[in-house]
């Protein structure tokens, strides 16, 4: 059966500092359309400059992205952490451009600051400054959201775009309390796509009792321990490369963390936790 959905156009706002938010905000979006858009007949797109726009000539970079993409968006999600960009030369940064310009076309938009910790060494201070001033200034203008972490990230991002889209857009209007209890614990997510290095290492990271995982270059070698295991037991290149790529697997899925922001020791996130519970389960 065939069915006629309306088209939400969300727009991806963000320094570079927030990958993995982007992520999230893509997941989060595919898990409504998987839920939702047959019978709410509402289809949410995510937009971003890195793959709707193109190259064209003639303007500012950040005048030809609001040209192509950003004119036609329905919402705006922004998310900043240290970062806040360069100016455009028509405001201080070109995410700053993109939420004025969404909000003088009075269209919503959702507005989120990190709180993680990070390694104060990496801040360029006059970034951050900008990026407090900005942060002032919003508060000023509406309401904001904070976060701790990306898991918190997740969970509030889910609740807050169901009541988005319940208040701003028409075809949803049927949408009661019950569905957004629905929509922010959601249905059983479906393993995520791993590799069995990745999945192997994980497990094994559930196990350790500080939920570590060690990449270590030393005298002897590379190594890549956990639990008190070390997964590079064959010094060969392939080996090494094998195993220290399933950490950067595992991070950028957002199943690990780098805290320390080094590169060597990474700890497993609730996300991380919850994905070894279904490894081990095999649901």
């Amino acid at each position: 059966m065939s069915y006629r959905a309306s088209a939400v156009k969300v727009f991806i706002a963000s320094p570079s500092d927030v990958a993995q938010e982007r992520l999230i905000i893509r997941s989060v979006i595919d898990e409504w359309n998987a839920i939702h858009s047959e019978d709410r007949g509402i289809v949410l797109m995510p937009i971003g400059w890195e793959s709707h726009s193109s190259p064209a000539m003639g303007d500012r970079p950040q005048g030809i992205i609001s040209k192509q993409i950003l004119k036609g968006c329905d919402l705006l999600i922004a998310v900043f952490w240290t970062k806040f960009g360069t100016p455009t030369g028509k405001a201080e940064s070109g995410t700053a451009e993109e939420i004025k310009e969404h909000l003088a076309d009075g269209k919503p938009a959702l507005l989120y600051f990190s709180s993680e910790p990070v390694v104060p060494d990496s801040i360029d201070p006059e970034q951050y400054r900008a990026l407090k001033a900005f942060e002032k200034e919003k508060m000023g203008q509406g309401l904001i959201e904070r976060y701790d972490s990306k898991t918190e990230f997740r969970e509030k991002l889910v609740r807050q775009l169901a009541q988005t889209i319940i208040r701003q857009f028409g075809k949803s209007d049927n949408l009661e309390e019950s569905d957004l209890l629905a929509l922010a614990v959601g249905p059983p997510r479906p393993l995520i796509e791993i590799s069995i290095a990745g999945s192997e290492l994980l497990l094994e990271a559930a196990k350790d009792k500080n939920g570590t995982i060690m990449r270590l270059q030393t005298l002897g070698g590379s190594h890549v321990q956990t639990n008190r295991r070390d997964f590079v037991q064959e010094k060969d290149s392939r080996s090494i490369a094998k195993w220290r790529g399933a950490v950067d697997e595992l991070e950028r899925l957002g199943l690990v963390e780098d805290r320390g922001g080094k590169g060597e020791v990474f700890f497993i996130t609730d996300a991380g936790y919850q994905a070894a519970d279904r490894f081990a389960q095999g649901t």
